[in-house]
């Protein structure tokens, strides 16, 4: 759906975006990693017809952005930072007003922007201004201003910004929904462990550089590496420690109170061969499973590798 080869932009010589290359299938919800000043709200722009690129090409839904720019806002709901919103406005004009721009009929416009907010939760709020409402509430009603057209594709960018927890969760909830729509979206966030729970993709953009993207699920699981197990034990600390250096898949071990964190390079028949031996040697153990990375740690890894390149 998103396709993007060799785009670069460059202000004063200076690259935002550095040979970027990045795949987007219909369908998927993308996150978007990066610190601040990494290239993700150029890149953002540029798909949403808003920035030309220095060089490279990107199409939207098989359009290219830069000859076939009506055709991509079509395709596109695009939601920056941060946007403002017109005085003595109420939020149903506001989306009647969007409507129009999009050349969509007056009773139409006013029949899906009812559905709209609805499902961000404002209809009790259609005749209020604008202006008035929370930030939680103002970026709520800046996606159903996206979907007015009934986008394939979203681009948000930092949707979270600035909201309190209940606010984030209620959007969060509402971008699931339209993943269960079929809508393929392309988010960025700070929030790191709330885009593992919504994305199935991540990439990590640095310096205007694409330093990894890939499904979350082999980002938090590395293949062909060791896993950590965490085994807990009531007592026999030191037991179980010389009891799992035994084992020719235990790489190393580090002990914290009762906790033994063993690097572990079998698979689950091991693991399991593992746990019995504990078992027959009567160590008690009160729990052991797999501790995997989180959104937070790949960043931190990737960023750091090519910081040290």
């Amino acid at each position: 759906m998103i396709q993007i080869e060799n785009l670069c932009k460059t202000y004063q010589q200076v690259p935002a975006v550095n040979n970027l290359n990045l795949q987007i299938e219909p369908g998927s919800v993308f996150g978007f990693i990066g610190p601040n000043g990494s290239g993700k709200t150029t890149t953002m722009q540029i798909l949403a017809t808003l920035l030309k690129p220095s060089s490279g090409k990107a199409w939207v839904g098989g359009y290219d952005v830069q000859t076939e720019a009506e055709e991509v806002r079509r395709m596109i709901g695009y939601m920056p930072d941060f946007f403002g919103v017109y005085d003595y406005l109420t939020v149903m004009e506001y989306m009647e007003f969007y409507g129009a721009c999009y050349q969509i009929e007056p009773s139409q416009s006013r029949k899906v922007a009812k559905e709209l907010l609805e499902l961000v939760k404002l209809s009790e709020k259609q005749n209020h201004y604008v202006d008035e409402l929370s930030r939680g509430m103002q970026q709520r009603l800046g996606l159903a201003r996206c979907l007015i057209h009934d986008p394939k594709v979203l681009i948000l960018d930092e949707p979270a910004s600035g909201l309190d927890p209940r606010a984030r969760i209620e959007f969060r909830e509402i971008l699931k929904k339209l993943q269960q729509m079929g809508k393929t979206i392309m988010i960025s966030s700070h929030i790191l462990p709330e885009l593992a729970d919504l994305c199935d993709t991540i990439g990590v953009i640095e310096a205007g550089k694409l330093v990894t993207s890939g499904a979350v699920s082999d980002m938090l699981v590395p293949k062909n590496q060791a896993r950590t197990l965490e085994v807990h034990v009531l007592e026999e600390v030191k037991e179980a420690e010389e009891l799992l250096q035994q084992s020719e898949y235990v790489q190393s071990i580090r002990v914290e109170k009762n906790c033994l964190y063993v690097k572990f390079t079998g698979d689950s028949t091991k693991q399991v061969q593992l746990v019995q031996q504990l078992a027959k040697a009567n160590v008690p153990v009160l729990q052991i499973f797999e501790s995997k990375l989180n959104i937070e740690d790949v960043f931190m890894k990737v960023t750091d590798k090519e910081g040290n390149s």
